[in-house]
């Protein structure tokens, strides 16, 4: 079988499943393993990354208003390549290819590629995705397997931290302007150990006004900007710091900023939210303890 992944989440969901000879191009943002980066790219992004935060918020907003699309798809490579599946989805424009231009592309495709489209919201709804990729690709039972060993990590971290008083949250999903995290995101927060006050489990990530920060006086900060690795994510802590009550905040008088890349953590639906989670539940365990800032 011939497998084409647009999503970062399905070339990971891909390998994971064992089925990564069998990846035969990949979108521009698909690093993870490290053996995928030797697969051809087959899309491309149009706005720049190196943009500030806030100008790529106005245009991406600016791009998705006129219904135009930030990705492009290099035709002549799909139709050489002829794919037996494709894997997509139509959750998040921001995230992936437009789901109409897949469907036009696959349309001029002989024979035609079967289109399969992930749109998980929730943890459940992500192990979803891991078998329907399996069932896809005729491995039906390393999907079950996969969905096991993803849920013994989850329960596992949720026997060490249920007990716990949870420590209040907020979670950052983009810094200017400040966006709550969404979709799985809270619940991770939750089997972690802590109580997220501002998304909710299910659905999607929400521009925020401060004052919700200020009013829930989180105990922990938690900032893994969609997109961007910790070193990136940390130049623009200093917008975060010149907006009012920031010193405040019992988070930052105690410490408990914690960063982490939005790619490798939390962002992608895939098999390393185990990670995210074991590692959420690392940060929250030492949040009374912590006096710095830590990634």
């Amino acid at each position: 079988m011939r497998i084409v992944s647009l999503l970062p989440s399905a070339t990971e969901i891909v390998y994971a499943l064992g089925l990564g000879e069998q990846l035969v191009a990949r979108s521009h943002e698909c690093d993870y393993p490290p053996e995928a980066e030797s697969v051809p790219v087959i899309t491309y992004r149009f706005i720049p990354p190196d943009l500030p935060s806030h100008e790529i918020d106005r245009m991406v907003s600016e791009t998705l208003m006129t219904h135009a699309t930030l990705y492009g798809l290099n035709l002549d490579l799909l139709r050489a390549l002829e794919p037996d599946l494709l894997i997509t989805q139509a959750l998040c424009d921001v995230c992936a290819v437009s789901f109409n231009s897949v469907q036009e592309a696959v349309a001029t495709l002989s024979p035609r590629t079967r289109v399969l489209s992930l749109e998980p919201t929730t943890l459940q709804g992500v192990m979803e995705t891991f078998q329907k990729v399996a069932d896809a690709a005729g491995v039906p039972e390393r999907g079950q397997r996969l969905i096991a060993e993803f849920q013994a990590r989850l329960e596992r971290v949720h026997r060490c931290t249920h007990h716990r008083p949870p420590v209040r949250v907020t979670f950052l999903e983009w810094i200017d302007p400040p966006f709550a995290c969404g979709h799985w995101t809270p619940e991770l927060v939750q089997l972690a150990g802590g109580i997220d006050g501002h998304g909710k489990a299910g659905q999607p990530s929400r521009r925020m006004e401060w004052r919700e920060v200020l009013d829930w006086q989180p105990e922990a900060i938690v900032i893994a900007c969609c997109g961007f690795t910790v070193e990136r994510t940390q130049q623009d802590i200093p917008t975060l710091e010149q907006l009012p009550g920031w010193s405040d905040l019992p988070a930052v008088r105690q410490g408990n900023l914690f960063i982490a890349d939005g790619n490798a953590y939390f962002s992608r639906p895939g098999p390393r939210l185990a990670d995210s989670l074991e590692w959420l539940a690392e940060q929250l365990d030492r949040c009374n303890e912590a006096t710095g800032l830590f990634v």
